[in-house]
């Protein structure tokens, strides 16, 4: 120290600098043999891996159009961080999508829009807006339940997002009535916060886990019994992130909490399977949906990403002869989710949501099953258009992941995976989980499905109908190719919706089965 402090008056301070920058161009082209850009442009080659480090954030920010960027554009997610603070999110001056691109939706508004009548549920809620179906109440559960909310949280495991984020979400479906999906990693302390929940597992049962992995029916019987927030169980056949394929939890990343939640061992590596063990069929499958529903006595359904239909058809066809079956149905699109994935797998493994869905109902519409199932969409169905075109498709309810991370700040930095999530939403980070203010993040998702159901609502009696539920598969056209350039979506997927069973808003209101109650 001494030494440099002698030294230092001889040199100027921009001669530092020199010495410094020569030392990093010796060690760029005779010590470090990793990167070839270094070694060929010694100190330059450096500012390359800089840019490429802030490359998506440059792009989001300066370079992108409005409607350019996925998995959500600028104006996407504008909607939502307007929807959620209670903000303008109007546009001006009309229209900025390609109205005549591929795929683009066309909702048919009626001459005459539908009033709502003096003493109507809506005149005094505009955000009331229930499933119109029962779960469980075709199969006869002990406990059906007609969730409150249309619009939901998907499955999203503590573990992959933060405490903070958890415990945000669970108090805002309680402040507006919706459920959340505990995701596969079980359910936390952070879920039980007053919100509806439907427990989800998986290839690891974590939660309901035996000790060698293998799911436990005694757990799950005293999961339900000590928490009455559990409304309904969904087992994960596959998710739209990677189908079919398991996942590593590295040991490092299992804390005692953790450990404790998930039913395994601290600071050892857990491996989730490709396939279930507890059943490798789809009479096994069947047989343990009716075992959990008879020892719960709550509404059992599945989740999947689809691809081939053979056993959708040999599940159907099961159904259709023993007159039992799951009580719902989650449909998760292709496109991946906030579950971390290789790109073969998100960007080529099953259909996305609007081919999957409609080849999984078509199997269930021939056999006329389609009035005892709940059907569940998941997949970027978080904005009212969207989702009128699910509900004309036969979906009853829409599950959200990624929109309701953003409802509470997610910014799309996509760095879900790497544990350095900005906003602390995706991250196990304490420093940026603090970042996360959960009494007003659980106002923001709160209000952001709020005002979805009252856009929603107002698109839906714009078209002549009272409830979503109503929407037919001629009330939404979509653009095809040159040959067909705009036909209903009967057309275009090759089927009709079939009625669904409604006899008003108010019927829904005064249901015994309806969340929250």
């Amino acid at each position: 120290m001494a030494y440099l402090i002698v030294l230092s008056p001889i040199f100027p301070w921009w001669a530092w600098i020199l010495i410094g920058l020569l030392l990093v161009a010796i060690w760029d082209i005779f010590i470090q043999k990793k990167h070839t850009i270094k070694h060929n442009f010694p100190i330059v080659g450096h500012l390359r891996y800089w840019l490429e480090s802030i490359g998506p954030e440059m792009r989001q920010y300066f370079v992108a159009n409005n409607r350019e960027e996925l998995p959500f554009n600028r104006i996407e997610r504008g909607w939502i961080y307007a929807s959620a603070k209670k903000e303008n999110n109007y546009e001006g001056f009309g229209t900025d999508r390609d109205i005549y691109a591929h795929q683009h939706v066309f909702i048919k508004n009626r001459m005459m829009a539908y009033k709502v009548p003096q003493g109507h549920p809506n005149e005094s809620d505009p955000y009331f807006m229930p499933c119109a179906k029962v779960m469980g109440q075709f199969n006869k559960r002990k406990r059906p339940y007609r969730p409150a909310s249309i619009i939901n949280v998907s499955a999203m495991s503590f573990g992959s997002l933060s405490a903070a984020a958890v415990e945000a979400m669970n108090i805002g479906v309680k402040k507006c009535g919706a459920y959340h999906n505990t995701g596969e990693g079980g359910l936390s302390p952070y879920h039980k916060q007053g919100g509806d929940v439907i427990f989800h597992f998986g290839t690891g049962y974590f939660g309901v886990r035996t000790p060698d992995g293998n799911f436990s029916m005694e757990k799950m019987k005293k999961l339900v019994n000590d928490n009455p927030c559990i409304k309904a169980i969904e087992i994960k056949l596959s998710q739209g992130a990677k189908p079919g394929k398991g996942g590593v939890l590295p040991g490092a990343k299992i804390t005692h909490e953790l450990a404790e939640i998930r039913g395994v061992e601290v600071g050892k590596d857990v491996i989730s399977p490709a396939t279930h063990k507890a059943f490798s069929s789809v009479p096994e499958l069947m047989e343990l949906i009716e075992q959990i529903a008879d020892e719960t006595g709550l509404p059992v359904g599945i989740k999947a990403a689809i691809g081939k239909l053979d056993q959708w058809e040999e599940l159907a066809d099961l159904m259709l002869k023993t007159g039992k079956g799951p009580d719902f149905i989650t449909i998760d699109g292709g496109e991946g989710g906030t579950g971390a994935a290789p790109p073969s797998f998100a960007d080529h493994v099953s259909l996305p949501w609007v081919y999957g869905f409609s080849s999984v109902y078509k199997v269930f519409l021939d056999r006329k099953l389609t009035d005892r199932i709940v059907f569940i969409g998941s997949g970027k169905l978080g904005f009212p258009a969207k989702a009128a075109m699910a509900f004309a498709m036969g979906i009853d309810c829409i599950n959200v992941a990624r929109e309701a991370m953003m409802s509470i700040g997610c910014i799309q930095a996509q760095v879900c995976h790497t544990n350095r999530c900005p906003t602390g939403v995706a991250t196990q980070n304490k420093w940026l989980q603090n970042g996360i203010n959960v009494p007003l993040k659980s106002d923001r998702l709160a209000q952001y499905f709020k005002t979805f159901r009252k856009e929603f609502l107002e698109i839906t009696h714009a078209a002549g109908y009272e409830h979503p539920c109503q929407f037919t598969m001629d009330d939404v056209q979509v653009n095809l190719d040159d040959n067909e350039l705009n036909k209903s979506l009967a057309y275009a997927y090759g089927y009709n919706k079939p009625k669904v069973s409604f006899n008003g808003v108010q019927e829904l209101k005064d249901c015994s089965y309806l969340g929250s109650k």
